[in-house]
């Protein structure tokens, strides 16, 4: 099957929507299918207001649906509710094709962080893109409940998946946190605002505090925080063994709808320290994560947890299961010749 997918999302940002859709895209390929990605690489740019790192694709219609046409689709999946997405949904509407869609982000919430906009009238926008979808994959269930109470319909289960040939528990490189006092602290992702890192950085257990990630709240928070280990941003070999080689991975966000890098941690043997809010409540158990409101007794508790309990609860996260899931929600183009 010829499958596109259409995202505001993509390289070369590195965010959790990107990467679940290079794992997908990989995993698809692997089965058989042929994947093509159109995102706003592919057309000029503008930074988004309020997150310069998030490029706004200024594709014309006729380019757009130029693309669309060309790889010529059997099934359309719209990962993102941006101006691409928009405009993809506005061409399969105009055929009567059928999509799927995705409910990857907390939009409202990180609107609404970083603007005086209500985030009741970013549900509205939310409601109206997802509504004629055939599908809404969304990453966990209590996120699915919560998306259904707010009016959104057609809903599905799409898990999310960890690279176990990389994350795993010896993946640890004995000097990354060579010399520092333990026990090692870790947070990885953006730093951005809607991730709460300043919760984790005030927590009050001794030990160190890394953070590996950079985002436009870096520079703030490393003036504000001397005593923590800022490493920047890692990928690769370097990250797993930054995941290998903590004794606890802290999870301060509130508003993340799934949190992957939980589940490369825990495939790594770390346990998780997190807030008991979907996501956490979704992902851990108390074998292998503490989720508390209070942040610093959640990571002592995750400090008595066995790590082989954890890298077997992080090994049942496979890619292979969540691009099944992924399959069995797209709706094929029934043999309909695209027009141009």
């Amino acid at each position: 099957m010829r499958i596109l997918i259409v995202s505001d999302a993509w390289l070369p940002q590195i965010n959790g929507v990107v990467r679940t859709l290079q794992a997908i895209s990989s995993e698809l390929e692997k089965a058989g299918h042929v994947v093509g990605v159109i995102g706003p690489d592919a057309f000029r740019s503008v930074a988004c207001p309020g997150y310069a790192e998030i490029r706004l694709a200024l594709a014309s219609r006729a380019s757009l649906e130029r693309r669309i046409a060309t790889f010529a689709p059997d099934a359309i999946h719209i990962a993102t509710e941006g101006p691409l997405g928009v405009a993809a949904r506005r061409w399969c509407l105009a055929r009567d094709y059928p999509f799927s869609t995705a409910y990857h982000t907390h939009f409202p919430n990180y609107v609404a962080a970083r603007t005086a906009i209500p985030p009741a009238w970013i549900w509205r926008y939310i409601r109206w893109f997802h509504q004629p979808s055939s599908a809404v994959l969304v990453s966990t269930e209590t996120l699915r409940d919560d998306l259904a109470a707010r009016g959104i319909g057609k809903l599905r289960l799409w898990g999310r998946g960890v690279d176990t040939d990389l994350f795993r528990p010896d993946a640890a490189d004995g000097s990354i946190f060579a010399g520092i006092p333990r026990p090692i602290q870790l947070f990885v992702g953006r730093l951005a605002v809607e991730k709460n890192i300043a919760a984790f950085l005030d927590s009050r257990v001794a030990g160190t505090r890394v953070v590996v990630g950079d985002g436009p709240a870096r520079a703030e928070l490393e003036a504000r925080y001397p005593d923590v280990l800022f490493t920047g941003a890692l990928g690769g070999a370097p990250l797993a063994a930054a995941f290998a080689g903590a004794d606890v991975f802290v999870f301060p966000s509130r508003t993340d709808t799934f949190g992957l890098v939980m589940i490369e941690a825990l495939a790594c043997g770390t346990p998780v320290a997190a807030y008991p809010v979907p996501g956490p409540l979704d992902i851990l158990d108390r074998s292998v994560g503490a989720m508390d409101e209070d942040l610093s007794t959640a990571i002592v508790a995750a400090l008595k947890l066995d790590r082989r309990d954890c890298a077997r609860h992080g090994a049942r996260f496979t890619w292979a299961a969540s691009a099944q899931q992924f399959v069995d929600a797209l709706v094929p183009i029934h043999g309909a010749r695209l027009a141009a």
